[in-house]
């Protein structure tokens, strides 16, 4: 199993059911060196499902004292797979590390905003 980072609408229980069919159940965590900052997504399908067309991205800093609160999840490869369907082409997923200490895949800005 992946294990998935979100501070966002992946959170979101109708947005799981869209793009996994399925609730996902997982745990808080905190991640470190970025901060959250906002992108407007124009994709209709995004919009349908997370029911905005606003929604949070993560920027890279590198200071640890930059915390962003989140759940983790784990999901398979096809899962996984199906959440970078689900994010537009202003995210990427990029490997962290969680204040746990446990690695993760999250989804942060793809260019500097």
């Amino acid at each position: 199993m992946e294990q998935l980072f979100s501070y966002g609408t992946l959170q979101q229980i109708q947005v799981q059911l869209d793009s996994f069919g399925r609730k996902l159940e997982g745990h808080k965590d905190t991640l470190m060196g970025y901060l959250v900052n906002e992108i407007t997504i124009t994709d209709p399908a995004v919009i349908a499902s997370s029911g905005k067309n606003v929604h949070p991205i993560l920027v890279y800093t590198g200071k640890t004292y930059n915390l962003v609160e989140g759940t983790v999840y784990s999901l398979t490869d096809d899962e996984l797979t199906k959440a970078d369907d689900y994010e537009v082409d202003d995210y990427v997923r990029v490997e962290a590390k969680l204040k746990s200490g446990k690695r993760c895949w999250i989804y942060a800005a793809s260019k500097p905003l």
